[in-house]
């Protein structure tokens, strides 16, 4: 016997609210969503989120704090750059240069930030989808950039930690 309204039909799990700044929408997740811890779960990932984008930001007087991104990915993390070159870093692979290039002189006024974003939030895991938009001078040269990030977020013990991020830099 086939639960559902038609034979054979596949049964869809209730739709849950995602919320971001771009708008609200519905996907379907499973039961386990848990609709009262949405707000708060969101303001925590926001504000990670802009610690996040904050530990590349060497404008102003003080250095940028890159180390601050392994305080909010776990040791094992994946982070992968899927263009314009495809790479796959560990989370050491990925912070020890970029610590370098914003300490040394070489990029200099940088800032990155998020500039539309969609966060999906079930249970004790989330997704966010974002777009960002990036400007520094490099070897004396002005840049801006832009592209699409994504991050994954985990509830752990010690509160929401990022899991894995991915992104995609716009030439």
């Amino acid at each position: 016997m086939v639960d559902s309204p038609a034979e054979g039909a596949f049964r869809l799990p209730r739709p849950v609210t995602a919320v971001g700044r771009t708008g609200i929408g519905a996907c379907y997740c499973p039961a386990m969503f848990m609709p009262e811890a949405v707000p708060e779960s969101k303001a925590e990932i926001d504000a990670m989120t802009a610690d996040f984008f904050g530990a590349f930001d060497n404008r102003g007087p003080g250095a940028a704090d890159v180390a601050r991104i392994r305080r909010l990915v776990l040791p094992g993390a994946v982070i992968v750059n899927t263009g314009p070159q495809y790479a796959v870093y560990s989370v050491d692979e990925f912070v020890e240069p970029r610590e370098r290039l914003l300490a040394d002189g070489r990029l200099v006024g940088f800032s990155e930030w998020e500039t539309s974003e969609r966060t999906d939030i079930a249970g004790d895991i989330a997704s966010r989808f974002g777009e960002y938009r990036k400007s520094g001078v490099l070897d004396g040269e002005p840049f801006e950039g832009g592209g699409t990030k994504t991050i994954q977020f985990v509830r752990t013990p010690q509160g929401w930690r990022i899991s894995a991020f991915a992104w995609y830099d716009r030439p």
